[in-house]
């Protein structure tokens, strides 16, 4: 019997890592097509005006479509460089999981005001698997936090527990209600990670809790 329940879990855990990596999938193709994409076929009629408009004879309406057409391209660019950090900033692979967080912390801290607390050089025990995950939860409950929040500080700590577990905690002091889709997304990712997750809410603000077992990633 206890064979079978492995496998059953073992087959829900599946289960779950494929629907997780099709949602994520899902969400980049519309970011993609209703941002980048739309942006770039924008900048392509803008650059056929200006074709046309020099046809014309008319060179100072064509620069100032030419002018409007890179500020675009220029936005274009920052979107994607911002995608590109947010599925895996260089920083983590270089740098590591700590030099990671801090950095998003500093960026979301200064675009929103809001004094952000890191002290997470315990993740450094967890696999690589693990920190990568690890930093999309993190990620994605900061994001929450100053979406919904809005807080003026927020802690990102990481801890091992009495029974030598690790686990991470992201507290805030917004009083904003956070979407049950997306604490629903953040605990599906935790446990594709054999990790468990909670949230506790309250007048005085959010906690996500991410706890992975003892053996996660250890040397």
């Amino acid at each position: 019997m206890a064979d079978e329940v492995t496998a059953d879990e073992r087959e829900r855990l599946v289960e779950r890592i494929i629907t997780a990596e099709q949602d994520e999938r899902r969400r980049l193709a519309l970011f993609l097509h209703d941002g980048p994409v739309q942006s770039l076929a924008g900048i392509a009629l803008m650059l056929d005006a200006a074709v046309q408009s020099i046809d014309e004879g008319k060179p100072e309406v064509a620069r100032g479509i030419m002018a409007s057409a890179l500020e675009r391209h220029r936005e274009t660019i920052r979107s994607l460089r911002d995608l590109s950090f947010n599925i895996e900033p260089v920083v983590l692979r270089d740098r590591g999981f700590g030099a990671a967080v801090h950095e998003l912390a500093n960026q979301l801290g200064m675009e929103h005001k809001v004094q952000i607390e890191v002290d997470v050089e315990l993740a450094s025990q967890l696999g690589e698997k693990e920190q990568v995950g690890l930093y999309q939860i993190v990620r994605e409950s900061l994001n929450q936090a100053v979406r919904r929040g809005p807080p003026s500080k927020i802690s990102v700590r990481i801890h091992d527990t009495p029974e030598g577990e690790i686990e991470t905690v992201v507290s805030d002091n917004g009083t904003g209600e956070r979407r049950t889709a997306a604490l629903d997304a953040i605990g599906e990712r935790a446990s594709t990670l054999n990790g468990r997750f909670s949230v506790e809410q309250g007048p005085d603000g959010t906690s996500i809790h991410v706890v992975f077992p003892s053996y996660t990633g250890r040397p």
